[in-house]
């Protein structure tokens, strides 16, 4: 069976994003370290198939399709190319088609779906977001591995992925040179 993996940035005060949806505060100043971008690379590999919420996914397809075509030196190039390439299922309620290079639309039920996709053939998936679709798949019980990424910021307010209380078992925990920590997180 297939596993579905969360990757999600963090604020220190437990936030994925500001209150308007801003993501400003996850590229730090300083250098990054390519320890976590391999990480990420890594992640995304084991993975043939990204889950969306509607909400983020025309900024998620347009960043990584602009760098696939028009930033060959961009050294986002590696994650571009899988980002745009891999399947890409989008959960709306609203919206019947969206554009985009390997992006179907999903209306159906979330749980059912999900439930579908990892019974189904292939690698694992991965699901990047928005926080309310992340949260309704946390509150059907289907992420089955977490990687969060803690900021070293706070920014004192915003969305929350977490509604109720969730019980998770830390696997493990790597830090990185600019001061980010990766923490795995199994259901309990």
């Amino acid at each position: 069976m297939r596993k579905l993996k969360l990757q999600m940035q963090i604020s220190l005060d437990g936030f994925v994003a500001r209150p308007d949806g801003q993501l400003d505060w996850m590229w730090l100043p300083g250098e990054r370290d390519p320890a976590g971008f391999n990480t990420v690379l890594e992640l995304a590999g084991s993975s043939d198939t990204i889950l969306l919420g509607r909400k983020m996914t025309r900024e998620f397809i347009d960043h990584w399709e602009n760098v696939v075509d028009s930033q060959p030196n961009s050294p986002e190039q590696p994650l571009a190319q899988l980002m745009v390439n891999m399947r890409k299922i989008v959960f709306s309620r609203t919206q019947t088609a969206i554009s985009g290079r390997n992006l179907e639309v999903e209306n159906g039920d979330l749980a059912a779906a999900v439930q579908a996709l990892k019974a189904g053939p292939g690698k694992d998936l991965l699901v990047y977001g928005g926080a309310g679709f992340v949260s309704s798949l946390i509150s059907h019980n289907l992420i089955d591995e977490y990687y969060i990424i803690r900021n070293p910021i706070a920014i004192g307010s915003g969305l929350s992925i977490f509604k109720t209380d969730k019980l998770l078992k830390l696997e493990s925990s790597t830090p990185y040179k600019d001061g980010k920590i990766l923490n795995k997180y199994l259901p309990v």
